[in-house]
């Protein structure tokens, strides 16, 4: 059984066998164009914005709850920002504010959640449609450009060198460690695992479960909200229908981490490597030439694959043992 005990320990090799299979199916069908540091930086571009709302995605899933809003918080915070920054706001005093209204934002979701009993799914999936309805309400659906010129987008998200190297990727790699850190060697991580495998158990042993769960929504729409700022520090640019679709890819970069729908289960490491391998896919399609519907249909195969494995790893051998 030691084996299965390490594959349970370590729910992030998964993935590290499917980005490499993957790798080299692309590298296969691409060999001019995808092994090339040009290639690996935008996958690192991409994967930096993608990952760090994965990481938030993947601290809510392990108490077994869901946060569909991220995506339209995704575009809310840097739309606000520039809304704000072009009246003549800091930047930086702009992003704090929108920052803090993510986080309250995913607390107001779970609180409706944990006092109503209604599932996450149907809570968020109404914070989405709200926050979504305002950006355009506001926007009259154009897109907002910034106006002015701030360092804190080249710390965000600003280029290393001249190859395309972008520092997003190095919040990705800071912000990884960082929650890793907290789920896996602090109380909280373990309040976190807790709450998910058995909310009941979790509260007879003195667990807060109502206020792991509100923090974890607080921290799902605060990183949602930070990846938008990386983004929209890139291109300077923010449209109200940024981030459209981006709560089912960070959902998928948790799962590829070995995350459970159904909680208790998961790895913040895996979800970076989750969210490379859907970067990867993306930037790979893209190199060959394929039509834009084959990503979602791709991705919807990993996403169902990873999660019959990750759900046939936890049951078989932690029943078993």
């Amino acid at each position: 059984m030691a084996l299965p005990v390490f594959l349970l320990q370590h729910p992030e090799l998964g993935v590290v066998a499917s980005f490499f299979s993957i790798a080299i199916a692309f590298t296969a069908l691409v060999p001019d164009r995808f092994p090339t540091l040009t290639t690996l930086y935008s996958i690192l571009t991409l994967a930096g914005e993608l990952g760090v709302a994965s990481i938030g995605m993947a601290f809510l899933m392990i108490t077994g709850e869901f946060n569909l809003s991220v995506g339209s918080v995704y575009a809310l915070v840097p739309m606000g920002v520039a809304l704000m920054a072009n009246s003549g706001v800091d930047l930086l005093l702009a992003s704090i504010f929108m920052l803090a209204l993510a986080f309250a934002l995913g607390v107001l979701t779970g609180y409706i959640t944990v006092r109503t009993g209604i599932p996450s799914f149907i809570t968020s999936l109404g914070m989405m449609m709200f926050l979504r309805g305002v950006l355009l309400a506001v926007t009259g659906g154009f897109p907002v450009r910034l106006e002015v010129a701030h360092w804190l987008t080249d710390v965000l998200n600003g280029p290393i060198g001249t190859e395309g190297l972008r520092t997003s990727a190095i919040w990705l790699v800071l912000l990884t460690v960082l929650y890793a850190v907290v789920l896996d060697y602090t109380p909280y991580g373990n309040w976190t695992y807790a709450v998910g495998a058995s909310a009941a158990t979790a509260r007879e042993l003195g667990v807060r479960v109502q206020r792991v769960k509100l923090v974890n929504f607080g921290l799902s729409s605060l990183m949602a909200g930070l990846a938008g700022l990386m983004a929209f520090s890139r291109f300077k640019v923010v449209d109200p229908t940024l981030g459209q679709g981006l709560e089912l890819d960070t959902i998928t970069s948790a799962v590829l981490g070995g995350c459970l729908l159904t909680g208790g289960y998961g790895s913040i490491a895996g979800t970076f490597l989750g969210a490379l391998l859907v970067a990867m896919t993306r930037v790979g399609l893209v190199l060959a030439k394929a039509p834009a519907y084959w990503y979602s249909a791709f991705i919807g195969v990993i996403l169902i694959v990873a999660t019959v494995i990750n759900t046939f790893i936890v049951k078989k051998f932690v029943t078993a043992g």
